[in-house]
C-alpha cells in the first residue's frame, strides 16, 4: 500500500478515537502525578506509599494486557474499549470518596488501571490494523493524544486542585473518562480474511509467545525502561517543589513536558519509514537519549533549569512510545501484533509497578530526588542497551515491520489472523 493511506477510509476516524483514547489513558496518569502530593498530605502517606497509587494503575494497566487482547479477539475491541472507559470512569469516581490510602490502590490503582488496559491494548492494535504500511505513523499520531490531552490536564488540574481539591478533580477526571466510551464507539471492525488454525496456533497461542527468546529480550528491555521511564511522570510535580517551584510553575512543567512529547511522538513516527535506518536503530538511539536525559534532570535546581530539561527528557521519551509499539511486529512479524503488544504490556508490569516507589523510597532515605532519577536514568539505558541483543538489530531490513510475516514466524508458518479481532 503506498504512502500513509490506511487499508480502509475509516482508518483516519480510529486514529482519532485512538488519539482520544491515549489522551485520557496517559493524561489521566498525568493528573494523578500532579494529584499525588496532596493526597499524601491528607493520608499522611510518605513518597514512597503514595506512589504506589499511580504505580499501581500503570502495572495494572499493562498487566491487564494479555487480557485485553483475548477479550477483543473473541468479542471485538468496540465493546472492550467501552467497557473499559466505564471502569475508568468508575475508578476515579470510587476514589474522590476513598478514606484510606488502600482505598485510593483499589480504585484508582486497580479499577481505573484495569479500565485503561481494556482502553489502551485493542485501541492500538485497531490502528496497527487500519495502517499495515505506515504503522509508525499512524501509532505516533494516535499516541499523541497522551501529549496535547496532558497539556491541557496538566494546565487544568493545578485549578482544579486550588478550587476543589484533589477529591473534586478526581470527581472531573471522571466525568471526562467517561467520553472514552464514545471513542470506543468509533472503533468500527475492520473485516479481514479468516484462517484455519495451523499447529503453530492453538487456544493458548498467547502464551507460545513465552518461548520466543527475540520476544522475551525485547519485552525485557521494556521491563527495565518502564523502571525509570514513568517517575518522572509521577515524582516530577514532587521534584518542582523540592526545587523551590510553586505548584503552578510544577504544572507548566508538566505541561511543558506533554507539548515535548508530543513532538517527539509525531516526529519519530514520521522519521522511522523515512530514513534507511532499520527500526530498531532508531528504537536504540531514541531510548538511549531518554537514559542520558533522566540522569541529568537532577541538574534542574531552579525553575528555569529544570523546565529546559523536562523538555528535553518528554521529547525523547515520547519518541520512544511509538516506536515500541511498532517494534513488536518488527521482532514478531504483524500477524501477531494484538497478543503480543498483551503479553509484553503484562511482562512490562513489573518495571512500572516498581520503579515509581523504589524512586520514592530513594527520596525518603537520601532527602531529596536525586538518586531516584539516577536510579531511573540507569534503567533506561541498560533496558535500550539489551535491544543491541535482539538478532534482527544488525540485519533486518527496513520492510519488514509492516509485512505480515517477519522473524516471529516459523518457517512455512502462515501469520495467524484474527477472526474477530478488527
Amino acid at each position: 500500500m503506498a504512502g500513509g493511506s490506511p487499508s480502509r477510509p475509516w482508518g483516519w476516524v480510529v486514529v482519532g478515537g485512538a488519539f482520544l483514547q491515549s489522551g485520557l489513558v496517559f493524561g489521566g496518569l498525568r493528573v494523578l502525578g500532579l494529584c499525588l502530593g496532596e493526597m499524601g498530605e491528607s493520608f499522611k502517606g510518605g513518597a514512597g506509599a503514595i506512589a504506589w497509587v499511580g504505580s499501581t494503575a500503570i502495572a495494572t494497566l499493562q498487566l491487564g494486557g494479555p487480557l485485553a487482547s483475548t477479550l477483543s479477539t473473541r468479542f471485538g475491541a468496540r465493546p472492550v474499549v467501552m467497557v473499559g472507559g466505564l471502569l475508568t470512569g468508575l475508578g476515579f469516581l470510587l476514589g474522590s470518596f476513598a478514606t484510606h490510602l488502600a482505598h485510593l490502590y483499589l480504585s484508582v490503582g486497580l479499577l481505573t488501571g484495569l479500565g485503561w488496559a481494556l482502553v489502551f491494548t485493542p485501541s492500538l492494535a485497531t490502528v496497527g490494523r487500519y495502517f499495515p504500511a505506515r504503522r509508525a505513523l499512524a501509532t505516533g499520531l494516535a499516541m499523541s493524544g497522551a501529549s496535547v490531552l496532558g497539556l491541557v490536564l496538566a494546565a487544568l488540574v493545578p485549578l482544579l486542585l486550588d478550587a476543589y481539591g484533589w477529591r473534586g478533580t478526581l470527581l472531573v477526571m471522571a466525568a471526562v473518562s467517561f467520553n472514552l466510551l464514545v471513542a470506543g464507539a468509533l472503533l468500527r471492525p475492520l473485516k479481514t480474511p479468516k484462517e484455519s488454525p495451523g499447529p503453530a496456533r492453538g487456544r493458548w497461542g498467547l502464551w507460545r509467545l513465552l518461548r520466543h527468546g527475540p520476544f522475551l529480550r525485547y519485552s525485557l528491555a521494556f521491563v527495565l525502561v518502564d523502571a525509570g521511564y514513568y517517575v518522572p511522570h509521577v515524582h516530577g510535580p514532587a521534584r518542582a517543589h523540592e526545587v523551590g517551584c510553586t505548584e503552578h510553575q510544577a504544572g507548566q512543567a508538566m505541561a511543558a513536558m506533554a507539548v515535548a512529547d508530543g513532538g517527539g511522538r509525531v516526529l519519530a513516527g514520521w522519521l522511522a519509514p523515512r530514513l534507511a535506518v532499520p527500526l530498531l536503530h532508531h528504537l536504540l538511539a531514541w531510548g538511549a537519549l531518554t537514559g542520558l536525559a533522566l540522569l541529568l534532570l537532577p541538574l534542574g535546581t531552579s525553575f528555569g533549569g529544570l523546565l529546559a530539561l523536562v523538555l528535553a527528557y518528554g521529547f525523547c521519551a515520547g519518541a520512544v512510545v511509538p516506536l515500541q509499539f511498532t517494534g513488536v511486529a518488527e521482532v514478531m512479524g504483524a500477524g501477531r501484533l494484538l497478543h503480543a503488544i498483551g503479553l509484553m504490556q503484562m511482562l512490562e508490569s513489573v518495571g512500572s509497578l516498581l520503579g515509581a516507589p523504589l524512586a520514592g523510597w530513594l527520596r525518603d532515605l537520601t532527602g531529596d530526588f536525586t538518586a531516584s532519577f539516577l536510579a531511573a536514568g540507569a534503567f533506561l539505558l541498560a533496558g535500550s542497551l539489551l535491544i543491541l541483543t535482539l538478532p534482527g538489530f544488525f540485519h533486518t531490513s527496513r520492510g519488514d515491520a509492516g509485512k505480515g510475516g517477519g522473524p516471529g514466524l516459523a518457517p512455512g508458518e502462515a501469520p495467524p489472523v484474527s477472526p474477530s479481532m478488527p
